[in-house]
């Protein structure tokens, strides 16, 4: 019994869709290229703009992310464990500041080592020196001793060979002794790698503030030589970086605006150019790099945010303009509906006149229109267009206060 009271219901729901199909403006007609019948069709009320001529600005929007100025991994250059960890995710660094420092007696005992055999060194030149002007002292009174004929041939050249022996030993106490200062340095420099610090520049600049992006380590730890201890990212500046197709390289040049905006700060614009386009496509996405570069003084701008982005590719002066809600795609193509007031000036009130259109240049919420050709000034409905058809009496409404005309 419930199936059958349902039949009725089905049967009252079809007939009323059909008469709202049969009265829906331009229903018979998709493209509306029908007119309404003649002066028995009620005004739809609408909302209108004027058509201007003015500079249209072209841009091109793409999606990408947000990458830090430098992002640094800290490696240790020695095997140890760790002694302490100065810093904390999130920590600010700025340059010359303790990172983190390793157990160092292994490193200061072979110092020790070092600077013992050097000195060692340093008193084995000092011997071999004084046992080469011995030498030297020695030949020479032998040679006065042999012009006196007191001494002997085989004396003197006894006597030479010792110098010889005397200077060679000299030669080679020095080189022991650089050998032993290269180690003293070595052992200096492997036990200063027991502590890490941040980066200093060596060219007299200000060094960069950084941050703790990443910290992989605790005290205790045994690290080695190339693990990643603690991972530093510059704020200052930023990088925005995005992938384009072929279509849009071709157009995309070095030092052009960009406009960025990210969720994380909704209604704020950021400005920037870009500072670098890859000079290749990556084979798999058939994508080339772009990175534009973004001051962010105010250090809100964060690696990894979601970016949108807009390039600025040209500027078109004296362009007619206007709003992109005006143009309706249907299957004819694009369409606008203009206001034509007829009769004798305008007594019979406004009807609406529909074109098909060609568009250009796209800015915000304007549009170049470059077909039809119309006066600056000519209205063109941007609300309620869907309820017209060619013809269509109108009520022009005013779209701020609500009321009509």
């Amino acid at each position: 019994m419930r199936r059958l009271s349902v039949i009725p219901v089905l049967f009252v729901a079809l007939a009323v869709l059909a008469v709202a199909v049969w009265w829906w403006p331009g229903g018979g007609d998709p493209d509306g290229s029908e007119r309404r019948s003649g002066g028995d069709a009620r005004p739809v009320a609408v909302v209108t703009a004027e058509a201007e001529r003015r500079e249209l600005v072209e841009r091109r929007r793409f999606t990408g992310s947000l990458e830090g100025g430098d992002r640094i991994e800290i490696t240790p250059r020695v095997t140890g464990h760790v002694r302490e960890v100065a810093v904390a995710l999130g920590d600010r660094v700025e340059p010359g500041d303790l990172l983190l420092r390793l157990d160092a007696e292994e490193f200061e005992q072979e110092l020790e080592r070092a600077e013992a055999e050097l000195a060692v060194a340093e008193s084995g030149l000092a011997e071999a020196r004084a046992g080469e002007a011995a030498a030297r002292r020695e030949l020479a009174r032998t040679r006065d001793l042999r012009e006196q004929g007191i001494a002997s041939s085989s004396e003197l050249e006894a006597a030479e060979t010792e110098r010889e022996l005397a200077v060679t030993a000299v030669a080679l106490a020095e080189s022991r002794l650089r050998q032993n200062r290269s180690a003293v340095r070595s052992a200096a420099i492997q036990l200063e790698y027991t502590r890490i610090h941040a980066d200093r520049n060596d060219d007299g600049e200000p060094g960069a503030t950084r941050y703790v992006a990443e910290r992989q380590v605790d005290r205790g730890a045994l690290v080695g030589t190339g693990d990643t201890l603690l991972t530093l990212v510059r704020l200052t500046p930023m990088r925005a970086v995005l992938s384009v197709t072929e279509g849009d390289y071709a157009r995309l040049q070095r030092g052009m605006p960009v406009e960025v905006t990210t969720p994380a700060w909704p209604g704020e614009r950021f400005d920037g150019e870009i500072s670098r386009i890859a000079p290749e496509f990556r084979p798999g996405s058939r994508q080339a790099r772009v990175e534009v570069e973004l001051p962010n003084d105010d250090e809100r701008l964060r690696p990894g945010m979601f970016a949108e982005l807009s390039v600025e590719l040209d500027r078109h002066a004296e362009r007619l303009a206007i709003p992109r809600d005006a143009v309706m795609h249907r299957e004819a193509g694009a369409v606008i509906f203009v206001v034509e007031d007829v009769g004798e000036d305008g007594d019979d009130g406004p009807v609406a006149r529909r074109h098909t259109v060609t568009t250009g240049v796209r800015d915000g919420d304007l549009i170049e229109l470059r077909e039809p050709e119309l006066e600056p000034g000519t209205r063109v409905v941007v609300l309620g267009q869907h309820l017209l058809s060619d013809g269509t009496p109108l009520r022009i409404r005013d779209d701020a206060t609500g009321s009509g005309q």
